[in-house]
């Protein structure tokens, strides 16, 4: 059996190599003779999976991209040639969720007011945009919702995008590429929609670049509006559009789910996928896999209070971090590379929080909790 996978997804040694043998590959560069004889392809979404590129994989049963998003794979050619196809749904959604949160409050400092006076508009509901929704609310943040796949659903309170953006005072995007049908998100944000947008509403967008019409972000700028942009994806990635990265307050590589636990999970949903196939028995579990988190416990006083959440969460992650690194390395060691060489950067999972009154605002966000 032999399966190949990109070399940035981790694991893939210890998940998969007691059954099959593995060659890396950069996932970027793959080319089809690559495939010829190969059992299995793993990839991440910088791999477009098209018919030419399998043109030559004669012996190929199964694909698996360890992504939330499936837009860079056709998945029509793959049912045609009875190929299985597997993606890895919320394996990076707390991540994200984590990212978002760091960015908010990042804008809450800059314009000295606090997480729960702002509206805050979840553009997409699915697996991150649900678990943004919850952790906002469970921190006592306004929160309106708009996605019309949701719409009929009964409890769901959906608010059509062009309503949201009146009402807000930030939209935090997280959808996935749709060009066409009822529901398209390419360049759902472009330039009409940012004329109608109050100039006052911030944009965070960690979905896909596509989503937003950059030049007319850019545009927009030039134009003396000084909107707060926080920017995780962009339009022609790798070689995204520079001149905007000036005017953003936080410009990151794509890295919102690049969290250990994120990256590693997208393997492990994989590999019991495979598994299944293969009708065999999995014999590794992610968490005896993952390394020992630098911040293993900490003791909660009585006095912690919802104000005190922000400095707790940046002991873990504070996106400033990733924002320092993309401008200072960008230029010379390009977008591709920042993602490859990204920091370990842990869940709050990760941290166990010890007390005997923990707020119940903690465990909703994600922290591990022990009363010793």
């Amino acid at each position: 059996m032999r399966i190949i996978a990109d070399e940035n997804m981790p694991l893939v040694h210890a998940f998969f190599a007691p059954h099959a043998d593995i060659e890396l590959v950069a996932g970027r560069q793959l080319m089809a003779a690559q495939l010829q004889g190969a059992h299995a392809l793993l990839v991440r979404s910088v791999t477009p999976v098209t018919a030419e590129l399998l043109q030559q994989a004669d012996a190929l049963q199964f694909v698996g991209t360890a992504t939330i998003g499936t837009d860079h794979v056709d998945k029509g050619f793959l049912a045609r040639q009875g190929i299985e196809f597997h993606s890895a749904p919320g394996c990076n959604a707390q991540s994200v969720m984590e990212y978002v949160l760091s960015c908010l409050w990042v804008l809450a400092e800059q314009q000295q007011r606090v997480l729960q006076d702002l509206t805050i508009g979840v553009v997409g509901v699915g697996n991150i945009g649900q678990r943004l929704v919850h952790a906002l609310r469970a921190l006592g943040a306004e929160v309106l919702c708009c996605d019309p796949w949701r719409a009929h659903e009964p409890g769901f309170s959906h608010i059509e995008f062009s309503q949201l953006c009146q009402q807000v005072d930030v939209l935090s995007f997280h959808v996935p590429k749709v060009v066409d049908g009822q529901h398209p998100t390419l360049h759902l944000l472009g330039a009409a929609q940012l004329a109608a947008l109050p100039p006052q509403v911030a944009i965070i967008n960690a979905s896909r670049g596509d989503v937003i019409d950059n030049q007319a972000l850019l545009a927009e700028q030039q134009s003396g509006v000084a909107r707060a942009l926080f920017l995780d994806v962009w339009e022609h990635e790798p070689d995204i559009l520079t001149a905007l990265v000036p005017y953003c307050r936080i410009a990151t590589a794509h890295i919102a789910g690049h969290s250990v636990e994120g990256k590693a999970r997208g393997t492990e949903m994989l590999y019991h996928a495979w598994c299944r196939q293969q009708g065999l028995q999995p014999q590794r579990q992610l968490n005896d896999l993952l390394p020992a988190p630098l911040w293993q416990r900490l003791q909660i006083s009585p006095n912690f209070g919802l104000l005190d959440v922000q400095n707790l969460c940046r002991l873990l992650y504070d996106v400033r971090r990733d924002d320092a690194m993309f401008r200072y390395h960008l230029a010379g060691h390009g977008f591709d590379w920042l993602r490859k060489n990204y920091p370990a950067r842990r869940e709050f999972g990760a941290l166990t929080l010890v007390g005997a009154q923990i707020p119940t605002y903690l465990a909703q966000l994600g922290f591990s909790q022990s009363t010793f």
